[in-house]
């Protein structure tokens, strides 16, 4: 089956890259990047997972079951509405409506609001559980430890850290852990601009944001590497955004596990985080 042939089908169903996603278990970044000819030559078994969904009974996977926008990329309303997929209360604030909020109307909120700003829609953030920041620092501290004794010259952070990803008013996102190499991108309130690397835990509550929205947001901000632990299924997701065909490294809490970054040398060790979240999630 040909590209235009499995657009055809994805635009008679009905079809978002998202609802598309969840069938196909193919991330919604590499979806886009394979629908639009970004990427010229897809892997066989990324295409075999589309095909056997276009290619299937309708009524199994079946079009427009929820409320999708008309957009390319990931849209808000795919998260919204009937399908129940946003986990993260969307709150409003003054006059505005979700959509509409900007950089300054972050900066406004009380000290002790904790949101994110995505395209314009505020997003709260609960506060971190205990095993999320025992995860962070022992993830952090091997990136330090491993940049100082190699007289690296990129910048690890860890939370709190405002990143205003796009470098522009719409967008004010707060990841756990980052790596910052070109050191103009660093002022004195805020990391302007995209990170080289990106690191968060996965909590029930933010999970889906940072598994969709933040993906796709990540990988079109020029972010080269993103990876997510999640503690419950105790597992690790990595993407390397400079591979054509973006799609995700999934590996359990075992062993070692290299960063792109850095040739491979930078290694974080997974059977520590694993006993760590045995230990404090009894």
């Amino acid at each position: 089956m040909t590209i235009d042939e499995m657009n055809k089908i994805k635009e008679t169903r009905g079809y978002s890259f998202t609802q598309l996603s969840d069938y196909t278990g193919v991330p919604v970044v590499t979806l886009q990047r394979i629908f639009t000819g970004a990427t010229k030559s897809p892997r066989k078994a990324t295409l075999d997972a589309i095909e056997k969904v276009l290619k299937g009974d309708e009524s199994i996977f079946s079009g427009k079951a929820y409320s999708y926008g008309e957009k390319s990329s990931v849209s808000y309303s795919d998260y919204e509405g009937k399908s129940g997929m946003l986990l993260e209360n969307e709150p409003v604030y003054g006059a505005k409506k979700n959509g509409e909020y900007t950089v300054a109307d972050y900066y406004a909120l009380p000290d002790d609001k904790r949101v994110e700003l995505i395209d314009g829609y505020f997003y709260d953030m609960t506060a971190p559980r205990t095993i999320h920041q025992i995860i962070c620092d022992l993830v952090f501290n091997s990136i330090y430890n491993f940049i100082r004794e190699n007289k690296g010259s990129c910048i690890p952070i860890s939370s709190p850290i405002d990143v205003q990803l796009d470098c522009d008013d719409k967008t004010m996102v707060q990841p756990d852990i980052i790596i910052v190499c070109d050191e103009d991108k660093i002022k004195d309130r805020v990391v302007f601009g995209a990170p080289d690397l990106i690191i968060e835990i996965l909590s029930p509550s933010t999970r889906r944001k940072d598994m969709f929205v933040k993906t796709d947001k990540y990988c079109n901000a020029g972010v080269k590497e993103y990876w997510m632990i999640d503690p419950k299924k105790k597992i690790l997701i990595a993407y390397n955004f400079s591979d054509e065909d973006v799609v995700p490294v999934i590996v359990p809490l075992k062993g070692e596990f290299a960063m792109f970054m850095y040739d491979g040398k930078l290694k974080v060790n997974l059977d520590e985080i694993a006993q760590m979240i045995d230990r404090f999630t009894r």
